[in-house]
């Protein structure tokens, strides 16, 4: 039987009792009130009993004893509106988690089924698993994008809220990525494939919402830790009542108000709350321990290159030698680089279209992988590489630039400039690191296996003060670790398969989803969506108003349990009036819980 049923039915009964009291059948009205509190106390004490055969003490522990002492003294209301308390409460907590994981759900849901495959003039319907790297799909307008590719035709106007939480539609030119998942907001338009369906960005996050939808929260294992504590402390509480006054009711009244059902209730609601509310702004919680500790940690470490930077080259500059203006050569560099698979090349084409500069087609084409690449552009011989590149081809480079981040451009034979490369700070940084501190993180670390000087200079850039270079996989986890020796909690922030160990072997890992390998997402415990390292400082601060209106929640509830057990041990309170008042206490403390939303 559901929650939802159970309270309803324990509900009617307390109703049905009372309408045969008022018509003067007493001993019919307790029969119906005695039969809810045994349909409550029957799974109860088989849940009870498995528990304490596990050595565990639950919360609820207090809510069984209460209602088997009611039955036993006859109190039957007190003992059918205390099952209404029980059943009630869970009732709420699975509405609350129904509406909390709303947005969770809705990204597994919209996950499309069917693609339009172009093959030649003909558009054929076939199941997105069909799909395969290279193929040509027609995205119409309002679909979900069903894979990985880039644009092929016009331009593509995209709906990304579904996973990022921003409103405003994304245009993306002919030959930008774009990813599975995001909605067609304009006029239909094709992509080629890049990645079959299964390993698409869509595809992983619809596992990690269901992983995430798998796990406990931890503030429930917490609760039931108080038990041990609370419940010896309630049962001598209630004992003394009756002891001093005589009076087993008097200690019955105790028990019935010191049912703990905010300290069951208010934690998990929260933790789903907040787990909600991450997703709603892209970042995926795999579980609730992680959306407990990342807002209790006071160190930060990041990898650099792809987390702290863009992780990709961009053109920093282009000078000419031979009076050429800079978008001249970066023009017909651009003409032989667009169809090369080298990540220079695809720099030089992307500075291109974003100068808005008309890219024309090249000619007698040819590549030397990871050394330059040659053609014909408007009649003219145009050569983009190495020095060594070009050397092999009768062109000497003699300006004294280092190669490793340049690409030299030849034009007709002749030496016609350079276009050199820079991985850049992302924007977001510098507010990020601002934010942290405001947020409590008083240390924040580089780790990268890059050289001291580029990582320097980039923290420079970030305001991180701790930096250590030239460090393999496994040295980011002995730093990690000792980290946590010394701070206990510590976030790791990472993108690639190197920064996997680290990422598992921190308190919380979180890894840039979107670019990510899946080896990172999977040690994560944290996965962000969306292409902003600024989410991590969303995600503590989202941590951290959870934790207040938890804290805020039990700490009131038991509270004002508290102060009504001295109350009824006084005789002041019966125990019908007590569970009523326990009842409105429950509400109010789910209710406050559910702001974490």
């Amino acid at each position: 039987m559901s929650n939802r049923l159970l309270a309803a039915g324990v509900l009617a009964a307390i109703g049905v009792g009372g309408l045969l009291h008022l018509l003067s059948e007493p001993a019919a009205g307790d029969a119906v009130w005695a039969a809810a509190t045994a349909i409550v106390l029957m799974p109860l004490a088989w849940s009870v009993g498995r528990s304490l055969l596990r050595g565990n003490v639950g919360v609820d522990a207090i809510a069984l004893v209460a209602m088997a002492a009611a039955l036993a003294l006859g109190e039957y209301l007190a003992g059918a509106v205390v099952g209404l308390m029980l059943a009630g409460g869970n009732a709420l907590e699975d509405s609350a988690a129904g509406r909390a994981r709303r947005e969770l759900k809705a990204l597994v849901g919209r996950a499309p089924r069917i693609a339009h495959r172009r093959v030649g003039d003909v558009v054929e319907e076939v199941a997105v698993e069909e799909l395969s790297v290279g193929d040509r799909v027609l995205v119409r307008a309002g679909e979900v994008v069903p894979v990985d590719g880039l644009v092929t035709s016009g331009e593509a106007v995209l709906d990304e809220s579904a996973l990022t939480g921003e409103p405003l539609p994304v245009s993306c030119k002919r030959g930008a990525p774009v990813r599975s998942g995001t909605a067609n907001a304009g006029d239909a338009f094709e992509l080629r494939a890049t990645r079959p369906a299964s390993e698409s960005a869509y595809a992983a996050v619809v596992r990690l919402v269901r992983e995430a939808e798998s796990h406990r929260a931890p503030f429930v294992r917490m609760a039931d830790r108080y038990a041990a504590f609370f419940l010896p402390v309630t049962l001598v509480a209630a004992g003394l009542a009756w002891a001093l006054s005589g009076d087993p009711v008097r200690g019955l009244a105790v028990l019935v108000v010191a049912t703990p059902c905010p300290l069951i209730l208010a934690a998990p609601v929260a933790v789903i709350a907040a787990i909600s509310r991450a997703a709603a702004q892209g970042i995926i919680v795999k579980t609730g321990a992680a959306i407990e500790q990342v807002g209790r940690a006071r160190v930060v470490v990041f990898d650099k290159t792809g987390t702290l930077t863009l992780g990709r080259p961009l053109v920093e500059a282009v000078s000419t030698t031979n009076g050429r203006s800079g978008d001249e050569l970066l023009r017909l560099a651009a003409a032989v680089e667009q169809l090369s698979a080298h990540h220079l090349g695809h720099a030089v084409s992307e500075a291109g279209r974003r100068r808005g500069l008309e890219v024309p087609p090249a000619e007698a084409v040819q590549e030397t992988p990871g050394l330059g690449v040659c053609g014909r552009v408007e009649g003219q011989a145009v050569a983009v590489g190495s020095a060594a590149y070009l050397a092999s081809r009768g062109i000497p480079v003699t300006d004294g630039v280092a190669d490793r981040t340049t690409a030299f451009v030849a034009i007709d034979g002749r030496l016609a400039g350079a276009i050199t490369f820079a991985d850049r700070l992302r924007h977001q940084v510098p507010a990020l690191l601002q934010r942290l501190a405001r947020l409590g993180v008083t240390e924040t670390v580089m780790l990268t296996g890059d050289r001291p000087e580029s990582a320097e200079a980039i923290a420079a850039q970030a305001g991180i003060r701790t930096v250590r270079a030239n460090l393999l996989p496994a040295d980011k986890v002995a730093a990690v670790q000792e980290l946590k020796r010394r701070h206990r909690d510590v976030i790791m922030v990472g993108d690639g398969i190197n920064d996997a160990p680290a990422l598992a072997s921190a308190t919380v890992g979180v890894a840039m989803g979107e670019h990510s390998p899946a080896a990172s997402a999977a040690a994560a415990d944290i996965v962000l969506l969306v292409d902003d390292i600024g989410r991590v400082g969303d995600a503590i601060a989202i941590s951290q108003r959870m934790r207040r209106i938890i804290l805020q929640s039990i700490g009131i509830g038991l509270g004002v349990s508290g102060a009504l057990m001295v109350v009824a041990s006084l005789g002041h309170i019966p125990p019908s009036a007590g569970a009523l008042l326990q009842e409105g206490l429950d509400v109010a403390v789910i209710l406050n819980a559910l702001r974490a939303r």
